[in-house]
């Protein structure tokens, strides 16, 4: 007999419909649902592939602990309880010897487990919990809006109005769901009539969709969002009326852009003037439009003033929580509890980066992160205090942190280390203890897309289960209840029970809704409200107006205007290093078959990418006797790598592009699996990192090319 049963796909950041077709226990089929209300029957490959890592045959399928060295692959199969057993004698001997600051819980991309990773975090007793990407992707956008609006922005592609114009900028939303945005909106609107002006390095397919493509330097986005800010406000481009009644540091922000001028911006960016004048004018003189943003902006040291000048871009046009504009959240769903009244204050001024980077770690902050780059250093050096035990749920640090040599010095230097994944990972390798994880089609789960600014909310439901695997959720439920620790719930239904119970309190059609009413709707929404601040009178932030000028950074001792700042390694900042690295190197490069560092173990996807690709000019290549195809090492101060060279005019003969996040499942040296061509070998850890946010260089570093023979 055939069941038709509808849930939702997260083998990415995105919230995709689908329906998977259950025959006598197995899945046999993944198709689009037609009636999702975001992804409206379509799917990308990694979702309709997904059988392919369900019924993988290297999938992790029960719990196994080390028996020989680290990364020798050398394992002894053992029960959950077993399991539990380890996980507990380990976390109690850290904090009985350390103290549970010396404990680290480290996950991966936001998917299902984000909001539930903080809550264990914390109910162990422990300030720190992190990612790879909290102050490289997204969370530097997420706390600029909140600082500026007081809310997270989407482009508003829900609406009858859709945007005029929208600004593209350091993303490639065709091969990305990020932030829950189904990649599939930004193409439907371009159909009905939406332009794109497209500010990125590389000339990707949006690029060639767009009216204008600004090719920019990689790591001087801020420079041009300023010089952009400039030419609105002195051609008298701006909404007065939002800018005189809504905004809060008008004239300081008018004076520092005054020192960005045209010709400077245009220098240092190298963009021409007039494609800067044009983009700057199209954009503000075509009212409703949105800005796309994506991590590339999130990537030097400057990260966050730099989000602060683009997000500003949306304030002075008057685009903000308008029809076809940016959209504030209409927030249906709350997050669950983060149990973080287990932690004294002392406790939270504890927390890795805590007394530096205080808009990213800082106690007082709303969801506050340790710093990555901090952490690493102190399980190498023990300082500020000795890390010594790593606890990783889907997080593979060896390939997304950056300076991955690093990274691997870090984590062979701790005491214990345990990993949950799908798969057997580099990370995994290392590890002590590894976990089985539960796939997207194995765990129940509740999400609300947008990421932040949610107004759907969809189910993601157990049809199958593989092995002994268990989702993340039900393991701090399980491993909690074993320490006899309290975290709030016996099984996961119980929280996100409680969050629905909230939706129903703010939304009165919801009334009642519990997470087996949402299994048998699949999924819900409330009708969009736009200039929600009008109504309330007032904008969330300290002023109650939108902050041009950022209160909250001045007080954390940060300058509370945008300013521009050269990336640390650069043609212009240390010219001395560009005799022996003559290019500038960015390390951006996705493919839909991929995301991040998974899926390169799926035969029909990797059959199709089955190398990592470096891009590089014509000019540059002829320099080298490089041809397509052809391997070319890329090295940096930091190492070297090699990629496959693809030849291109859709970038500048100055810049090298390398892909993000490959690794080698079919080699067994754990370590040349990662280090072979895993880009992050190349990227910089060390200092300076962005004094607010504590992000280090993973672009516009300095790097050379060599022909691989």
């Amino acid at each position: 007999m055939k069941q038709h049963i509808k849930t939702t796909c997260r083998a990415c950041h995105g919230g995709c419909g689908a329906i998977c077709t259950l025959e006598d226990g197995k899945i046999t089929e993944i198709r689009p649902d037609p009636d999702h209300p975001l992804s409206k029957g379509r799917m990308c490959i990694k979702g309709m592939k997904s059988l392919e890592i369900l019924y993988h045959p290297d999938r992790l399928k029960y719990p196994m602990k080390r028996i020989g060295k680290r990364g020798e692959g050398k394992w002894e199969r053992i029960t959950w309880q077993q399991a539990y057993e380890i996980l507990a004698k380990n976390i109690n001997r850290t904090k009985e010897k350390y103290g549970p600051e010396s404990i680290i819980v480290a996950q991966g991309t936001g998917r299902h487990h984000f909001q539930h990773v903080p809550r264990f975090t914390y109910t162990l007793g422990s300030p720190n919990w992190l990612e790879p990407g909290f102050a490289m992707c997204f969370f530097p956008r997420v706390q600029a809006c909140m600082m500026r609006f007081g809310s997270y922005c989407v482009v508003d592609y829900y609406g009858s109005v859709h945007p005029k114009y929208i600004l593209v900028w350091g993303h490639n939303h065709d091969v990305t769901n990020a932030g829950g945005e189904n990649q599939f909106l930004l193409n439907d609107v371009i159909k009905e009539g939406t332009k794109l002006i497209t500010i990125d390095p590389r000339q990707t397919n949006l690029a060639k969709k767009s009216e204008l493509w600004l090719r920019i330097r990689p790591g001087t986005d801020d420079a041009l969002a300023l010089g952009m800010i400039h030419i609105i406000i002195q051609e008298d481009l701006y909404d007065h009326e939002f800018v005189s009644n809504w905004c809060y540091g008008f004239e300081d922000l008018k004076k520092r852009v005054s020192e960005y001028t045209l010709e400077s911006v245009s220098e240092i960016t190298w963009i021409p003037k007039e494609q800067i004048l044009l983009a700057a004018r199209k954009f503000a003189k075509n009212k409703p439009s949105a800005i796309e943003w994506g991590c590339a902006i999130e990537h030097t040291p400057n990260t966050m003033q730099t989000v602060h000048a683009i997000s500003i871009l949306m304030a002075i046009t008057g685009n903000y929580d308008v029809p076809g504009g940016w959209l504030e959240g209409m927030g249906i769903m709350p997050n669950p509890s983060h149990n973080r009244h287990f932690l004294s204050e002392e406790m939270e001024k504890k927390r890795l980066g805590a007394d530096r980077f205080k808009i990213a770690c800082g106690p007082h902050m709303p969801f506050p992160s340790a710093s990555v780059a901090v952490a690493y250093e102190a399980m190498i050096t023990g300082k500020p205090y000795p890390v010594k035990t790593l606890l990783m749920f889907g997080n593979n640090g060896l390939i997304s942190n950056g300076e991955s040599l690093k990274t691997y010095k870090a984590m062979t230097n701790l005491d214990f280390i345990s990993c949950m994944d799908l798969f057997m990972t580099p990370s995994a390798m290392l590890s002590d203890l590894v976990l089985p994880a539960a796939s997207w089609m194995e765990l129940n789960e509740v999400y609300s897309p947008p990421d932040l600014s949610s107004h759907t909310i969809i189910a993601q439901k157990e049809i199958v289960r593989i092995g002994e695997c268990k989702s993340d959720e039900e393991v701090f439920c399980e491993l909690c209840n074993f320490m006899g620790l309290d975290y709030g719930a016996k099984r996961p239904e119980e929280i996100y029970d409680r969050q629905l119970a909230a939706t129903g309190e703010k939304f009165p059609q919801w009334k009642g809704l519990s997470f087996e009413k949402l299994k048998r709707l699949n999924y819900i929404q409330v009708p969009i409200e736009y200039e929600k601040y009008k109504k309330r009178g007032k904008f969330h932030t300290p002023t109650g107006k939108c902050e041009l000028f950022s209160t909250i950074m001045e007080k954390n001792g940060y300058d509370p205007l945008p300013y521009y700042e050269e990336p640390p390694e650069s043609p212009y900042s240390t010219p001395q290093l560009t005799k022996e690295f003559p290019y500038v190197l960015t390390t951006g490069g996705r493919t839909i078959n991929f995301f991040c560092s998974e899926h390169r173990q799926v035969p029909f996807l990797r059959k199709s990418h089955p190398d990592p690709i470096v891009e590089l000019h014509p000019n540059t290549a002829e320099k080298y006797s490089i041809k397509s195809g052809d391997w070319v090492k890329i090295s940096t101060l930091r190492g070297n790598i090699i990629q496959k060279a693809k030849i291109t005019d859709g970038i500048d003969p100055r810049v090298i592009n390398t892909e993000y996040g490959w690794w080698y499942p079919e080699m067994d040296n754990v370590y040349e699996s990662c280090m072979r061509s895993n880009c992050n070998v190349l990227t910089s850890m060390g200092e300076p990192l962005d004094p607010a946010m504590g992000t280090y260089q993973l672009r516009a570093l300095l790097c050379s090319i060599q022909k691989v023979e």
